[in-house]
């Protein structure tokens, strides 16, 4: 299967319907549209954008006009005449950077570049947040089928001692036998005991992972994944969040390694400023000044140092994630393949377990068999069947892993039934540095006062 024909197919919803009811189990794509819409670790991080995105604004703030206004009020006093009548003054000063020498419009292309990081980092949370509620999701699945075939276990354990007793009574075994059959039948009911314990601990996980108790499961499909790890892993290598990332702080730094290298160019400034005294008299200035630096005793040169050094770290940091996701993409394909070889190997195992359980029980009634290969017959069986429930419920996760190890684990490509967050809405809003009284900026308070309500 082909990556396009994978993303074609990754809308999850398997239903499970009751006959004569309206009522119907959850599905994993509704607990995972779930876990999206109400993620605290997603609605952070989301926040932490608006953070980056706010950043932008401030850089394209310093290439506006500066205004202040000032209120003076001055009380003089001498030894001659006291205090003399107060003197005030009302003024309204500006200022324009009309020359930096390109510093700060790097400045703003660099935290864009910081914006569109961040982005791919909010991808990975969401994909981090998606596949633990697959494995929450399949935890509950697989301890609810544990519960149950211990269940089981101890009714034909219970079925077996019964049997065991009958048989000493009527003098066919011994004491023995019996005794074994009661140890069996403890073990059973502490297995079960392990067992409940187990899916308690399955069903906190939900909670946590999805933000709700699970209800009614119905069984977890596993995703379509390219048949080719090659095709996978050259897919990951253009689209992951973690490359996608890394590679827009690369660009990034190389933004903040010519800004400092800019820094010895001068700086033109327009400034001006009128005033008004208590007698109505005005007056006023305008200032063109031209200045830049001399020596600020290596600061300049450190500065410079560490930027280079910085963009550095992080070009090797690109290579460093590039390798981590190629191998994440190999292991998952691993993992997946070993899933599906253990399913096989443990279906024959059951078939052979049953055919041996039922063959070892029946020459039991004939005197052919002792109560104790009953019994481990039937252990066999047991551990047959626990072993192949956790190799389907393997066999889920890694599936959905192959799909988070290519960067494919999102609300987006699953299809989910969700309102998908649109991260240039709020940027698209603040970029351009809108002030609280413009219609830009009213908007943005209704933005953030509906994302306070929910």
């Amino acid at each position: 299967m082909t990556i396009r024909s994978t993303l074609a197919a990754m809308s999850v919803v398997v239903g499970l319907g009751l006959p004569g009811t309206a009522v119907r189990a959850e599905t994993l794509a509704d607990a995972l549209a779930f876990a999206y819409e109400h993620s605290g670790l997603l609605e952070q991080n989301r926040a932490l954008l608006r953070v980056a995105d706010e950043n932008v604004a401030q850089a394209a703030a310093d290439l506006m006009p500066v205004v202040n206004w000032s209120a003076t009020v001055t009380q003089q006093f001498n030894n001659l005449q006291g205090f003399v009548d107060p003197t005030a003054q009302v003024g309204i000063s500006a200022q324009l950077t009309l020359f930096d020498g390109g510093r700060t419009q790097l400045a703003i292309e660099q935290q864009k570049e910081l914006v569109l990081a961040t982005r791919q980092q909010l991808i990975g949370i969401e994909q981090q947040v998606l596949l633990r509620a697959v494995q929450a999701y399949v935890g509950v699945n697989q301890a609810s089928e544990v519960v149950a075939l211990q269940n089981s276990n101890v009714r034909v354990l219970t079925s077996e001692r019964r049997a065991a007793q009958d048989r000493f009574d009527v003098g066919e075994v011994t004491r023995t036998d019996v005794a074994l059959a009661d140890s069996s039948l403890a073990a059973a009911r502490s297995q079960l005991a392990s067992a409940q314990g187990n899916l308690a601990v399955a069903i906190e996980e939900y909670r946590a992972a999805i933000g709700r108790r699970p209800g009614s499961l119905a069984a977890a499909p596993s995703a379509p994944v390219s048949q080719s790890v090659e095709d996978a892993k050259a897919y990951a290598m253009r689209s992951h969040p973690t490359i996608l990332g890394v590679q827009h702080q690369v660009s990034a730094n190389e933004l903040g390694l010519r800004r400092a290298q800019a820094a010895t160019t001068p700086t033109v400034t327009l400034s001006g400023q009128i005033g008004i005294d208590e007698n109505l008299n005005q007056g006023g200035q305008i200032q063109l000044q031209v200045g830049g630096p001399i020596y600020q005793g290596g600061n300049l040169s450190s500065v410079t140092r560490q930027a280079m050094a910085q963009r550095d770290a992080t070009r090797s940091n690109l290579l460093v994630q590039t390798q981590n996701v190629a191998q994440g993409v190999g292991n998952a394909y691993a993992n997946l393949s070993v899933a599906r070889a253990s399913i096989q190997a443990s279906q024959q195992q059951v078939s052979a377990a049953q055919i041996a359980f039922e063959g070892v029980r029946e020459e039991a009634t004939l005197g052919a068999r002792t109560t104790l290969d009953v019994l481990n017959a039937e252990q066999d069986r047991l551990s047959a069947q626990a072993s192949l429930i956790q190799a389907r419920a393997n066999e889920v996760a890694a599936s959905y892993g192959v799909l988070s190890s290519m960067g494919l684990m999102t609300a987006q490509n699953l299809r989910l039934n969700v309102q998908l967050y649109d991260p240039s809405a709020y940027y698209d809003l603040v970029k351009d540095a809108p002030t609280a009284q413009s219609a830009q900026g009213q908007a943005l308070d209704r933005v953030l006062q509906a994302i306070g309500k929910q």
